[in-house]
């Protein structure tokens, strides 16, 4: 990582303990009457709420909650009152302190300018307002719930949403083996050929473009120089671990589970940590992953802020 004169040292961090002060921003969009309204990113939050409460000692009064059925207007989730929650949430954070955030909405993608995506574009989420004040993007959330944070603090993220694997800006992401993942050259230009393919059958020239650039950028060496940034930038002391419902280029499913709308990541979260209160963070990924599997085809991603075992216990 790099210090405020921007020459290299070595990431320093310490994991959270977990037992100081307990806060959570839950955000769900339906987005009614809008085009691509959704179902069940409301009962995500509900969901997610009760799981907090009854299973992690969060009280009700240290969460700030936003849907768009709420009938105060301070909590409905548009762009002002996301980033003041947001704001909210990591103010006077200390260490040990447990941070819970989790967003379940519609995820997007848009061009990066700072070199730090290999794919050459950041990921965003889509407040419920987007159409007037626009998305968020994955650098801004960054700089609000990951840069301010001390050594020490947890911040645990679940975003539920369409190309959210780096939707924090955590530049460790991990296998299902629990190893940091490395930019795979021929790997990605060969995906990068199929999706160009894929999108010229279908006639999508605007895809054909777009894959074809990232074919360029990754024999052009931009994939391990974006990795090179995001490490170099986004590596933080603070104890930051992030689930999230699919890779970048996938999508994430609103679907049907138990007779209730719900996230597929949302879901299958909380189903694994019901079952099983206790396990590792690999545990976790590769139960999420097995619950999925049969009906989705998309890939939940686990990152970090620093480098971290995944063979430590699962706590938030």
């Amino acid at each position: 990582m790099q210090d405020a004169n921007h020459r290299d040292v070595q990431p320093h961090f310490a994991y959270s303990q977990c037992n100081g002060r307990k806060k959570a921003l839950l955000i769900g969009i339906n987005y009614f009457g809008q085009n691509g309204e959704l179902r069940g990113c409301i009962n995500d939050v509900q969901n997610i709420k009760k799981f907090l409460v009854s299973q992690w000692n969060y009280k009700e009064s240290d969460m700030v909650v936003l849907t768009d059925d709420a009938t105060n207007s301070r909590m409905q989730p548009t762009t002002a009152n996301i980033v003041a929650a947001m704001q909210w949430l990591v103010r006077d954070a200390k260490p040990n302190d447990a941070l819970f955030f989790h967003y379940s909405g519609h995820g997007g993608q848009t061009k990066d300018l700072d070199g730090d995506e290999g794919d050459g574009y950041d990921e965003v989420i889509y407040p419920v307002d987007f159409e007037s004040s626009g998305h968020i993007v994955d650098d801004t959330m960054h700089d609000i719930m990951v840069k301010p944070l001390p050594e020490g603090c947890r911040l645990t993220a679940i975003f539920d949403s369409c190309h959210s694997g780096s939707a924090l800006d955590l530049p460790y992401i991990y296998s299902t083996e629990g190893k940091i993942k490395e930019p795979n050259l021929a790997a990605e230009a060969g995906q990068g050929l199929l999706s160009a393919v894929g999108a010229y059958a279908k006639g999508d020239m605007g895809g054909v473009f777009k894959s074809a650039m990232g074919i360029i950028k990754t024999a052009s060496g931009g994939q391990k120089k974006a990795d090179k940034i995001s490490k170099a930038t986004r590596t933080s002391p603070a104890d930051v671990i992030s689930f999230s419902g699919c890779k970048d280029s996938q999508t994430s499913a609103d679907a049907q589970e138990a007779g209730q709308a719900t996230g597929a990541m949302s879901y299958a979260f909380v189903t694994a940590l019901t079952t099983k209160h206790e396990q590792s963070y690999q545990e976790l990924l590769n139960n999420i992953r097995e619950i999925l599997r049969s009906k989705y085809s998309q890939k939940p991603q686990l990152s970090s802020s620093h480098p971290m075992s995944t063979e430590i216990a699962f706590i938030c």
